[in-house]
């Protein structure tokens, strides 16, 4: 039986990363969403309602994990904002209902620009909001501890004055949980083509790692490195899984937001990771994927169980190979999503 489990554990990474060492593309334009620029905040989330972006009310602390050989899953876990139990101001608003799952969901009502910060210990994570009340919905990827979460306000320039801020003990149920998960990040839910796809191509499996190669030979085959999207983004872009899948096109990011999209909805959890790749430290954005199996994913890359592995999607799916990895030491992790 295919069954994502808590025990036995042994990450396999799987890297997404851009392919600007082909293109000489800059990484700011290839890669644009820097750390303290994150989610649009584009998922309307609501309690009780199924179907919506990015959330499958009355959900909430599912695994996500498949159903078993026969390929058919559960509804993948849900991430969801819930105005009930939303603590703040009649403008700023967070709901921590769901902390214990791995999820933070904010909501927001200003007329100038906003952002949400969460706090744990020396890490900090800083993300655009919407003005205009849609929520959020981000992960608490820093672990079990206090967190310290605030909602900002725009005052001039670059300063931001605070509106609500919050503190919450979080234990975590398991440390996947926020890593199988929609969030502004990668916004998917049980409706949406790539998770039915993912679905589809998982129907023959037997194991994850059977997964995990379906998916990387689907999206290597679907999807190529879009540059002239590359050399227009914006700073605070961010991707659309079934966007990407059915345009057949995108940047390190739109690789890395499909893939987890994809991944999650399996049961299989997945990091979304910002970083940088030498010799040019070039900003990049790849994936990191759980499994409890070893074996081989494609033919010159071997998942090892209790160890990181990575295997480069973007470039592999524009011609490159995996050697490109090497022992991973070319590449620094930043931030996970």
């Amino acid at each position: 039986m295919r069954r994502f489990k808590k025990s036995g554990s042994g990450f396999a990474a799987l890297l997404v990363a851009a392919l600007l060492l082909f293109t000489g593309i800059s990484a700011e334009a290839a890669c644009p969403v820097s750390p303290l620029m994150g989610a649009s905040g584009r998922m309307v989330l609501q309690a009780g309602t199924a179907g919506q972006s990015g959330a499958q009310a009355g959900t909430a602390g599912q695994t996500g994990a498949p159903a078993g050989s026969s390929g058919q899953a559960a509804l993948p876990a849900d991430s969801a904002y819930h105005e009930d139990k939303a603590e703040g101001t009649d403008t700023a608003k967070i709901d921590l209902s769901s902390t214990a799952d791995g999820i933070v969901a904010v909501s927001v009502v200003s007329s100038k620009k906003c952002k949400f910060q969460a706090i744990m210990g020396e890490q900090t994570y800083t993300y655009d909001v919407a003005s205009d009340g849609t929520p959020g919905i981000f992960p608490v990827q820093c672990g079990n501890g206090t967190y310290t979460f605030r909602i900002l306000e725009n005052v001039t320039g670059s300063k931001y004055g605070l509106l609500y801020t919050t503190e919450a003990d979080v234990t975590l149920t398991d440390e996947f949980q926020p890593f199988l998960r929609p969030s502004d990040y990668s916004d998917y839910s049980a409706e949406s083509l790539c998770v039915k796809k993912a679905a589809e191509l998982a129907a023959n499996c037997k194991t994850d790692n059977d997964v995990v190669k379906a998916i990387y030979d689907f999206v290597c085959k679907t999807v190529v490195y879009d540059r002239e999207k590359a050399a227009n983004l914006q700073v605070g872009y961010m991707p659309v899984p079934d966007e990407t899948m059915t345009t057949g096109k995108g940047i390190c990011f739109d690789y890395a937001s499909l893939a987890a999209a994809m991944l999650r909805s399996q049961g299989i959890p997945t990091k979304l990771v910002f970083g940088y790749v030498a010799p040019d430290d070039l900003y990049h954005a790849w994936n990191m994927f759980y499994t409890e199996e070893t074996g081989w994913v494609t033919v010159d890359y071997q998942v090892s169980k209790d160890t990181w592995n990575r295997i480069d999607l973007t470039f592999s799916a524009n011609g490159a190979d995996g050697k490109f990895i090497g022992n991973g030491s070319n590449y620094a992790d930043l931030y996970y999503y």
